[in-house]
């Protein structure tokens, strides 16, 4: 996917560690937009994150972040980064959390900005860390991100093991942060329907291999679970049949290009293929 504006691009990227290599990837996160991306455990992604973040230098390929390098003080510095596990100082509280980002972030830390966010969230500033349950440490991740404002935010299992009420208070974080069409937000998670409500693009990593980014509206309209006789297929061309799954009654087989497999199989039963089908499907694709 290329836009004119994008806050992140991976090119060939590849990282090699023993038993698996991520890569070659090749990934864009446009401005103004939320990526998600998805994959099974251990398929590469926070391995990707931590790549395009300049966590971890790649062994090949192109990064660029924010129109410079991962590496680059001004594009970290515009960089807004939740990973699955906070690493703050469990003795430590989030009034002094505060502090201590303001000394690192200078004048780019807003705190009046900081102390909304941790009263938005319902967070005491005063209490320490180890007080706090999984939910409220994220949101704590998620005020500390926000609150220099950047313009990339970059989300690894932001939303895991949250309830269904926090998990929607994040979500509409997201939609509000990117309200600025300059901001964009890259996020990977299992929860797929958080995905379906509000990312715009999603991208597809199995086996540290990236198998397609595509828009995740015309994913939904395009995809669909066929259910079928053996031979009903023959009537489809090769480029609509992804995967099939053969079974005691019949088939089961994901299908691209909805529209004309109902005008070339009316009768039979055709859904809707929602993320979680697309991977499953893809997945035993790949195992063959």
């Amino acid at each position: 996917m290329e836009t004119a504006a994008c806050n992140a691009v991976l090119r060939g990227v590849e990282k090699r560690y023993p038993g698996f290599t991520l890569g070659p990837v090749d990934l864009t996160v446009p401005a103004g937009s939320i990526v998600g991306l998805v994959g099974e455990n251990g398929a590469g992604k926070t391995t990707l994150l931590k790549l395009l973040t300049g966590i971890n230098p790649a062994d090949a390929g192109e990064i660029t972040l924010l129109g410079g390098a991962p590496g680059d003080l001004a594009s970290r510095a515009d960089l807004g980064v939740v990973f699955e596990d906070a690493y703050f100082y469990e003795s430590m509280t989030a009034k002094q959390i505060g502090k201590s980002l303001a000394g690192i972030f200078g004048g780019r830390w807003d705190g009046e900005a900081y102390r909304g966010l941790l009263a938005r969230f319902g967070l005491d500033a005063a209490k320490t860390v180890k007080t706090y349950s999984r939910g409220m440490r994220m949101k704590l991740s998620l005020a500390t991100a926000l609150a220099h404002h950047p313009h990339l935010l970059v989300l690894d299992e932001a939303t895991a093991g949250l309830d269904p009420v926090v998990r929607g208070e994040m979500l509409d974080l997201f939609l509000d942060f990117i309200q600025d069409e300059s901001r964009s937000i890259l996020i990977s998670s299992h929860i797929t329907s958080d995905l379906e409500q509000v990312a715009d693009s999603i991208a597809y990593l199995h086996r540290g291999r990236l198998l397609f980014q595509e828009d995740k509206d015309a994913l939904l309209a395009e995809y669909g679970i066929l259910r079928c006789r053996q031979e009903q297929l023959a009537a489809l061309p090769e480029r609509c049949i992804i995967h099939t799954r053969r079974t005691d009654f019949g088939c089961e087989t994901l299908v691209k290009d909805r529209a004309q497999v109902s005008r070339l199989l009316p009768g039979a039963v055709l859904d809707h293929a929602g993320i979680d089908d697309i991977m499953r499907f893809y997945s035993g694709r790949e195992k063959q």
